[in-house]
């Protein structure tokens, strides 16, 4: 976007990614003070009446969900032409780049996540809608280990109807149900499928089918097998294995029937006694994708089969052989449609996978992408700081690691600008402490400020400002902290304190909000006539001394001798 200030109230601060409709910037609300995540429709698509539909279903569909699994949606708008989306900023990484980045996941981790996408799943299958596009990249991965569900823009709520012919089978390939690659319409048991998918991937570190062309994986969805965790990793239990066999099953009428079946058999599927029950088995083509299987001539003797048998094979010909090749020509030429026109198969373009450069400085990266004919965009690069990266290595790719794309295709990269520092919260703190805690960032300046605070004692910081609590900033990049406090007390040292009981002297001065110190005079350099004159218990003299001005610091006291 080219303005920075959405509505007055959303400050763009950075773009952070895109995807097929969209682009996401991180912002600020102004009102609220704190980071906001904003989706807006990509100008060449605001014309598109199919695309508009589809983003503010996107916004209706989310806004009618709530549960700490799936991110929050703020705000719903248009400006100046741009619909846009305010919601939750999760920090982190997407569930794909955590699988690129550490492989196949230990099976307690896999399975708590799967726990937390099903609660998800379920609060939307309750309002009556279908995601439609579960994968790894649609879901986010907080630092603490929460997931949420994102990406709500070809959900489907249950007996709308579907804006395009393709609608039907927008979702990514790889976690595409066999119903959605024949066009039919998404069911609850479609998200089910995709969520087996998703599960094998968390423990294998890799999608079940893979191939060159989306038509190819498309079919192996309504035809191949899964292959089998545990021939992968054995130390997976069959309870574990048995779930995403029942999830991806071809028929649907064999899944789940609702996401909660499958998150009972999660929350059972590490115990002991479970380890190594029976393996799930269904019949495999199943109903709804039979093949004709013509049987051999039994070895009878029988003259009348035998001349049955010839007079097959003399023939040539068989009707049924004929049928089935049209039916599967039909099949393989429907998916093809299909993919085609919803933008999930480019025809005549040889795909290549975008590789994991993650990490990578930016010349390795270069190096790796020219190599198979890809291209960097080395002059749009986005700085972001991280929380574990070091400086100069990349830490996000657009578009995503692993994802198709062609031959000279720009791919754009997001870099560390170095491992950040969050800015504590000062406020009740007295002006030294803080001082103290800052002196930490070398590159940290600190700008001072009196207010005068009938609720806030003296030299207590009242509020920060430019380097707010909890917020992100470069340790390594001068920056500025304003620290407001409540003003300190002047005072005049009041002459009448000369000769005055000590004890009377430090009571008046400290009701005067003055930190009192006493010291025994030293006499060690005092004559015998000054001596004389001494009195105990006195105030002998005062450092300020008396009749001067006095400002009542942090640390600063005001000293009375005695003898």
């Amino acid at each position: 976007m080219s303005d920075n200030m959405i509505q007055g109230r959303y400050k763009v601060v950075k773009h952070i990614g895109q995807g097929g409709m969209a682009d996401v910037f991180v912002a600020i609300d102004t009102i609220l003070n704190r980071e906001v995540a904003i989706k807006v429709l990509r100008g060449e698509l605001s014309n598109d009446p199919v695309s508009v539909l589809r983003f503010k279903r996107e916004a209706n569909a989310s806004t009618l969900l709530s549960h700490p699994n799936i991110v929050d949606i703020y705000d719903v708008g248009e400006y100046k032409g741009h619909h846009y989306i305010v919601m939750e900023y999760v920090k982190g990484k997407n569930l794909k780049q955590l699988i690129t980045q550490r492989g196949a996941l230990i099976k307690e981790e896999a399975v708590d996540i799967m726990k937390q996408l099903c609660g998800a799943t379920i609060e939307a299958h309750n309002r009556g809608i279908i995601h439609r596009d579960i994968k790894p990249q649609n879901v986010l991965v907080m630092n603490d280990g929460t997931i949420k569900m994102v990406d709500f823009g070809i959900a489907l709520a249950q007996g709308a109807l579907q804006l395009t012919q393709s609608d039907s089978i927008m979702g990514s390939v790889h976690y595409l149900a066999p119903e959605l690659a024949k066009g039919e319409q998404a069911t609850m048991q479609s998200d089910i499928y995709s969520l087996g998918i998703v599960f094998y991937e968390l423990l294998t570190g890799d999608v079940p089918f893979k191939a060159d062309q989306a038509v190819q994986v498309a079919l192996m969805q309504m035809r191949n097998e899964i292959p089998s965790v545990r021939e992968i990793n054995p130390s997976i239990p069959q309870s574990i294995e048995n779930i995403i066999i029942r999830a991806t099953a071809k028929n649907k009428g064999f899944r789940y029937q609702n996401v909660e079946e499958m998150l009972d058999d999660l929350k059972t599927c590490l115990r002991p006694e479970r380890q190594n029950e029976k393996k799930n088995v269904f019949s495999f083509p199943e109903e709804g994708d039979k093949t004709v299987v013509i049987e051999k001539v039994k070895q009878s003797g029988k003259a009348e089969e035998v001349q049955k048998a010839k007079k097959v094979k003399k023939g040539g010909f068989n009707p049924v052989w004929l049928v089935g090749i049209l039916v599967s020509l039909l099949i393989v030429s429907g998916i093809y449609f299909l993919l085609s026109i919803s933008g999930v198969l480019k025809p005549s373009l040889t795909m290549l996978e975008v590789p994991n450069i993650i990490g990578m400085d930016v010349t390795s990266a270069k190096n790796s992408l020219d190599q198979l004919d890809l291209i960097l965009d080395t002059t749009n690069i986005t700085y972001q700081l991280t929380d574990d990266t070091p400086k100069g290595k990349i830490i996000s790719v657009n578009p995503e690691v692993g994802s198709e794309i062609s031959k000279e295709t720009t791919v754009s990269i997001t870099v560390s600008s170095g491992i950040a520092a969050y800015i504590g919260d000062y406020a009740g703190m007295k002006l030294s402490d803080a001082k103290k805690d800052l002196a930490k960032y070398s590159n940290v300046k600190i700008i001072l400020e009196e207010e005068e605070s009938e609720d806030v004692a003296p030299g207590v910081i009242i509020r920060q400002e430019l380097l707010t609590p909890g917020m992100q900033f470069n340790p390594e990049v001068s920056t500025d902290i304003k620290l407001i406090y409540s003003k300190y007390t002047t005072i005049v040292i009041p002459w009448e304190i000369s000769d005055m009981q000590i004890e009377d002297a430090t009571t008046l001065l400290q009701n005067m909000g003055v930190e009192v110190m006493l010291s025994a005079l030293d006499t060690s350099t005092m004559s015998d006539e000054e001596m004389e004159n001494l009195r105990y218990g006195v105030v002998i003299q005062t450092t300020p001394a008396v009749g001067t001005s006095y400002t009542q610091e942090d640390g600063s006291n005001v000293v009375i001798y005695y003898y």
